[in-house]
């Protein structure tokens, strides 16, 4: 079975006020999004775990130890981590840490929480999980 990693910054840590995010974004609309990416993850046939990180240097340890604990297929990495262009230097970190603990997994990036089986199924190769 195919299986995913949505990976983003826990919304109760992150500031929505930063210009850099998608106007309008809330805590609420990002719980929302996910569960709708984790109905599409299922209907697609595929597993998914969500590993919410802190925006600071605890970040890259904490991937590393969510990739350690199963083999993903695909890590789906959520513009939050990457659009603030104040929070290059976690997101580098992020990637460094995926590409270090799951060096057989695709990459991918979301727009936003809800077009996240989208993103892993671009990264995928075609019919993966069914």
């Amino acid at each position: 079975m195919t299986r995913i990693l949505l990976l983003g910054y826990d919304p109760q840590a992150v500031d929505f006020s930063d210009p850099a995010l998608p106007p309008g974004m809330t805590a609420e609309k990002v719980h929302a999004g996910i569960e709708v990416a984790l109905k599409q993850f299922a209907s697609r046939g595929w597993e998914a775990d969500l590993c919410y990180i802190r925006p600071d240097e605890t970040a890259a340890p904490s991937v590393e130890r969510q990739l350690a604990s199963t083999r993903y297929d695909c890590v789906v990495i959520g513009a939050g981590v990457r659009l603030p262009p104040r929070r290059l230097a976690i997101f580098e970190a992020v990637i460094n840490a995926v590409h270090k603990a799951a060096p057989g997994a695709a990459i991918a990036f979301n727009t936003r929480p809800d077009d996240s089986a989208d993103a892993a199924a671009r990264s995928l190769p075609p019919g993966a999980g069914r």
